[in-house]
């Protein structure tokens, strides 16, 4: 019997910290399970050493990696990349990824068309390299249920691009920070307001500017008129 692609994945994640416990007790307690399973140092045939070159995707809200040989994408403030017939996500270019269900994958990344996937699975050649992956075909019937919409938008108005985090050029290989660190950085340097992510995560949102506004004559005409009277007692 086949085995569904993400509990392949989970699988693969979980003896992956099976392993990192044995080798290091202390790894256990960095594993982290929430939407998405996510193991420190786990492997997933991706290792970006710097800040890549990303281009948008013409009429989508996402960027692209073209000069990597990985699918890598950003939308929303986060990295999304498929492999192994599975999608992780990450605030940062290099991890720590996250392992996502099918379900929880954002309609836009999934919108993005075949010909700007770097490393496409063999199940991709024989569609075309202006249209979405045949997700419905991929994951089945079920997936399809939970996501009847998924491909359906207006195509002459897609949403915004989120704001690149282009601080993250200033952390190498060589400098770059581990998951405590991260969220320092991204609290201090990406302010995008956005959706929770994959993970549960929601970077906070700038706190709107206050506003001073001219006063209007007429209300303050009302306010005068309820004002009491000298020698008059308010209204119970």
């Amino acid at each position: 019997m086949a085995v569904h692609p993400f509990k392949r994945a989970l699988q693969s994640a979980a003896l992956a910290a099976c392993v990192l416990g044995a080798v290091q007790s202390a790894a256990v307690a960095q594993v982290s399970i929430g939407v998405g399973v996510a193991v420190p140092g786990m492997r997933i045939g991706i290792n970006v050493p710097a800040y890549p070159y990303l281009v948008p995707v013409p009429g989508y809200p996402v960027y692209y990696a073209p000069d990597l040989d990985v699918n890598l994408f950003f939308y929303d403030g986060y990295y999304w990349t498929f492999a192994d017939d599975a999608w992780y996500s990450s605030t940062w270019y290099n991890g720590p990824w996250y392992l996502v269900p099918p379900e929880r994958v954002p309609d836009f990344i999934l919108r993005v068309p075949v010909g700007f996937y770097r490393r496409p699975p063999p199940f991709f050649l024989h569609w075309s390299r202006n249209e979405p992956p045949r997700w419905a075909q991929h994951w089945g019937p079920r997936w399809q249920h939970s996501r009847p919409d998924w491909d359906r938008w207006n195509r002459r108005a897609p949403p915004p691009r989120a704001p690149l985090p282009r601080y993250q050029r200033s952390y190498p290989q060589q400098r770059y920070p581990g998951p405590g660190e991260q969220r320092t950085l991204e609290n201090r340097y990406y302010r995008f307001p956005q959706h929770p992510g994959p993970q549960g995560r929601e970077r906070p949102r700038p706190q709107p500017r206050y506003q001073q506004q001219r006063p209007n004559p007429q209300q303050q005409q009302r306010e005068r008129e309820r004002q009491p009277r000298r020698g008059e007692h308010p209204p119970v």
